[in-house]
C-alpha cells in the first residue's frame, strides 16, 4: 500500500504520533531551533522519509554532516544506544539502519558534480544581489542584459558579462540616449564587483553545461527518491553566493516545472538551510520575488522547507505560508530571543494542554513542538514531540566514500567537462578585431591615398618644373638662334664690305675707267666734230 504520510515522532509511549501528510507536503515548512537542539537530525529523518516514499529532495549540506544520508547507520556507532532507546520510547517499531540513494553536488566541482548555470539564465535581478549592486548599478546591468538579448549575444559565463559591460561602456553615449544614463563609473563599479565574485570562486558557477533540473527529480530502481546533496561547507564562506544560488535554483524550478496542482505527494522537496542568509539585506524587489515563488511553486508540486535558528529570520509574508512546523528549543537570554519565543508561540495552533512559550525554552535535545497540516489542510494542535531517530549515518562520510558515490551514480561525467562555446566574449572580440582590421585597412587606404596624392602633387610639380625648364630652354635656344642669325647677318654684311685693297683697286679702276672714258669721249668728239674740235 502506498505511503500517504511520514512519521516524524511522538510523545513518550507513542502517544500523539505526528505524521506529515504527503498530500500537504507541498505547503512548505519550517524547522527552527537554537544550535545543538537537534535540527540536523530532524532534517535528516524527514529527508529519509521523503526518499522512502519516492519523493526526490534537494538538501544544502552546510556543515558537511548530512552526506551521511548516503550511508546506513551502524550499531557500532556511539549514538546507537541513544537512538535505539528513542525508537523504543516512541514506539517506532519500523526503525532500522538504512542508507538513502544520493547524488552529490558542489558548485566548485570538488566534493560532487559541478552545478552551473549561465549568466543569462540567472538574470539581472539575482545577479545584482549576488554582486551587491545599488539601484543605479542594477539599472546599468539590466541595460547590458537587454542589449545582449537585442544583439543576439549569449551571456554564458562571467567573461561574457565582462565583455558585454566593456561594450556598453564604449557605447555609453549611444545607449544613454536609448535606455537612460549609462555611466562609465557604474560600469566600472560592476566590473569591480565581478572581480570580487571571481575571487570567491563564483566563476565556477557560471558556464556550460548548465544544470538539467530533471537530474534532481529522479527515482532509483527501488522506487526511492534520490537525495541531492549540495556540499555547502566551503560555499558558506561566500554566503551571498550560497543564498543567491539556492534562490536561483528555486526560481528555475518555478519557471520550468509545469502546473500540476495538488498531487498525492510532491515531485520534489527543497530544503534551504541557514535560511536567514536569503533574507539578510535583501532589497524589497527580491523579497517580493521570493514571496511570489514560495507562494506559487506549490502548484508545481514542490515543497520548500526553511531551516534556521530563529523563526523571526523568516519575513512574515513568507512565514505565513509555511504550514508544517517543527520548533526545537530556543533560548530567551536577550530581548530578541524573547521576541523569537513569543513569535514562535503565536504561530502554532493552540493546545490547551501546552504552554507553548514556556515549553519552547524547556525542550530537550531531539524534542520539538510540532504542528503539521492535516489531510483537510488545517494545522494540527501543537504537540510536544520526541523526534524519531535517523536510519542513516549521523555525521560526514570519508573522502573515499564520497569519491565512490560520485563515480557510481547515474549522473556520471555529464557535467564534469566545462564547455566554452562561442558566446558574447568571442563575438565581441571578433567584432573588435574586425573593427580594428577595418580601421587599419581604412588607415592604410588613407595613407596610400595620401602618399598617392603627395606623389601626384610631386609629379605635377616636377612636370611644371620640367615644362618651365623646357620653356626656358626653348627661350634660350630661340635667343641663341636669333643671336646666331644676327651674327650670321652681321658676318655676311661684314663679308660683303670691300677691303682697303679692294677700295684702292676699285678707286684705281674707277679712275682708269674715267680716264679711258674721257679719252673715248675726246675721241668721240673729234670723230664727230672732225676737224672742228681738233684744235681743242
Amino acid at each position: 500500500m502506498p505511503t500517504t504520510n511520514l512519521f516524524i515522532g511522538s510523545g513518550a509511549g507513542g502517544v500523539e504520533p505526528q505524521r506529515l501528510e504527503l498530500s500537504r507536503a507541498n505547503r512548505h515548512g519550517l524547522i527552527a531551533g537554537a544550535t545543538g537542539t537537534g535540527k540536523t537530525v530532524t532534517l535528516q529523518g524527514i529527508v529519509e522519509g521523503f526518499s522512502a516514499a519516492g519523493v526526490p529532495t534537494f538538501v544544502a549540506d552546510v556543515k558537511g554532516d548530512l552526506a551521511g544520508l548516503a550511508m546506513a547507520g551502524s550499531p557500532a556507532g556511539k549514538t546507537h544506544d541513544i537512538f535505539a532507546a528513542r525508537a523504543a520510547d516512541i514506539g517506532y517499531a519500523d526503525w532500522a539502519y538504512r542508507e538513502s540513494p544520493a547524488q552529490l553536488w558542489d558548485l566548485f566541482g570538488i566534493q560532487g558534480h559541478p552545478i552551473r548555470t549561465t549568466v543569462s539564465e540567472m538574470g539581472p535581478l539575482l545577479l545584482a544581489r549576488l554582486l551587491n549592486l545599488n539601484e543605479v548599478q542594477e539599472g546599468v546591468l539590466t541595460i547590458a542584459f537587454h542589449v545582449a538579448d537585442k544583439d543576439g549575444l549569449l551571456l554564458l559565463d562571467l567573461d561574457d558579462l565582462q565583455a558585454m559591460l566593456v561594450n556598453c561602456g564604449e557605447r555609453a553615449e549611444e545607449l544613454t540616449l536609448s535606455y537612460g544614463n549609462v555611466s562609465k563609473q557604474s560600469v566600472g563599479a560592476i566590473q569591480r564587483s565581478l572581480l570580487q565574485l571571481r575571487s570567491q570562486g563564483g566563476d565556477h558557477f557560471f558556464g556550460e553545461p548548465a544544470l538539467d533540473l530533471s537530474d534532481f527529480l529522479k527515482i532509483d530502481s527501488e522506487g526511492r527518491g534520490i537525495v541531492n546533496l549540495l556540499a555547502a561547507d566551503k560555499l558558506m564562506a561566500s554566503p551571498r553566493l550560497y543564498s543567491t544560488f539556492l534562490l536561483w535554483l528555486l526560481s528555475e524550478l518555478f519557471e520550468q516545472l509545469p502546473e500540476v496542482g495538488d498531487l498525492p505527494q510532491p515531485k520534489l522537496c527543497f530544503f534551504f538551510d541557514e535560511a536567514h542568509l536569503l533574507f539578510d539585506d535583501a532589497p524589497p524587489a527580491l523579497l517580493e520575488k521570493v514571496e511570489q515563488v514560495v507562494r506559487l511553486i506549490r502548484s508545481k508540486g514542490v515543497g520548500v522547507y526553511f531551516i534556521t535558528q530563529n523563526p523571526i529570520d523568516i519575513p512574515e509574508k513568507i512565514a505565513g505560508q509555511l504550514g508544517n512546523r517543527v520548533q526545537h528549543a530556543l533560548r530567551a537570554f536577550t530581548p530578541r530571543d524573547q521576541q523569537a519565543v513569543q513569535s514562535a508561540a503565536d504561530t502554532f495552533r493552540p493546545n490547551p494542554a501546552i504552554d507553548v512559550a514556556s515549553a519552547i525554552t524547556e525542550l530537550k535535545v531531539g524534542e520539538a513542538l510540532v504542528s503539521l497540516l492535516q489531510p483537510d489542510g488545517s494545522p494540527s494542535p501543537v504537540q510536544r514531540t520526541l523526534i524519531k531517530p535517523p536510519a542513516s549515518r549521523v555525521g560526514p562520510i570519508t573522502a573515499e566514500e564520497r569519491k565512490l558515490l560520485i563515480t557510481t551514480d547515474e549522473i556520471g561525467s555529464k557535467y564534469d567537462l566545462k564547455i566554452d562555446r562561442e558566446s558574447a566574449e568571442e563575438i565581441l572580440a571578433e567584432r573588435v578585431s574586425m573593427t580594428a582590421a577595418n580601421e587599419a585597412e581604412a588607415r592604410a587606404r588613407a595613407e596610400e591615398q595620401k602618399v598617392a596624392a603627395a606623389q601626384a602633387k610631386a609629379d605635377a610639380a616636377a612636370e611644371r618644373e620640367r615644362l618651365k625648364l623646357q620653356r626656358e630652354q626653348e627661350r634660350l635656344d630661340s635667343q641663341r638662334r636669333r643671336e646666331e642669325e644676327r651674327d650670321q647677318a652681321r658676318a655676311a654684311r661684314e663679308a660683303a664690305k670691300p677691303t682697303m685693297t679692294d677700295k684702292i683697286i676699285t678707286s684705281a679702276t674707277r679712275a682708269a675707267a674715267s680716264s679711258v672714258g674721257r679719252q673715248l669721249g675726246s675721241q668721240l668728239l673729234r670723230g664727230l666734230l672732225g676737224g672742228l674740235l681738233r684744235g681743242r
